[in-house]
């Protein structure tokens, strides 16, 4: 299941700089290669489902607006490469859309999956009982 598209990272990044970072052939760069662009994208599904399969049945039956985010940072992460600078706003990015996936993962942050939300356990009273006495007042009596 893919979490975003080429159109995905084109909204969110405009496409010259996909041009530039995927076009490795003409120079200058001139369109946006497909085929490193879907690499990028299946990288980022790759590294998503490995997250969020501790707590969810892949594939989704939606996919909620917050992964297409996340998948696109981490794909422009991926496209950057070596090239991305450790105090880039991509860089940045990936950080932490990777600390909300370790979130999902230990159950503190919860993605709508599109499938029915478990009802929450109910306070319900706890009911005890005690066996009979064997030693009362009125056994002991005279000893």
């Amino acid at each position: 299941m893919s979490y975003a598209v080429k159109q995905d990272l084109v909204d969110r990044f405009g496409a010259t700089e996909l041009i530039q970072l995927t076009d490795r052939t003409n120079v200058p760069p001139t369109s946006i290669d497909d085929i490193v662009v879907g690499r990028a994208l299946a990288d980022a599904d790759g590294v998503i489902d490995g997250y969020i399969s501790k707590k969810y049945g892949l594939p989704l039956s939606v996919v909620p607006p917050v992964l297409v985010k996340v998948a696109a940072d981490v794909a422009r992460y991926f496209l950057h490469g070596e090239a991305a600078d450790k105090d880039s706003i991509v860089t940045r990015n990936y950080n932490n859309a990777i600390a909300w996936l370790k979130d999902v993962a230990k159950g503190l942050v919860a993605i709508d999956d599109g499938g029915e939300i478990p009802e929450q356990a109910g306070g319900g009273a706890i009911k005890t009982s005690e066996p009979n006495r064997v030693f009362t007042r009125h056994s002991l009596r005279g000893m």
